[in-house]
């Protein structure tokens, strides 16, 4: 069996919530951020084929 933690890590307390709140946040933060990156690269991909072709 997994030893007992101390309370702070019981994941009950405040200071647990806000870690996992603010992890949460930066994740979807930094996944919306990478996901313009690679749209925006696909998209001046897109232009240079299309200048490539005229």
């Amino acid at each position: 069996m997994a030893p007992a933690l101390p309370q702070f890590y019981s994941g009950t307390s405040t200071l647990a919530l806000v870690a996992r709140v603010s992890a949460f946040t930066a994740g979807v933060v930094y996944g919306n951020m990478k996901l313009k990156v690679l749209k925006m690269k696909a998209n001046s991909q897109k232009k240079a084929e299309a200048k490539e072709r005229h």
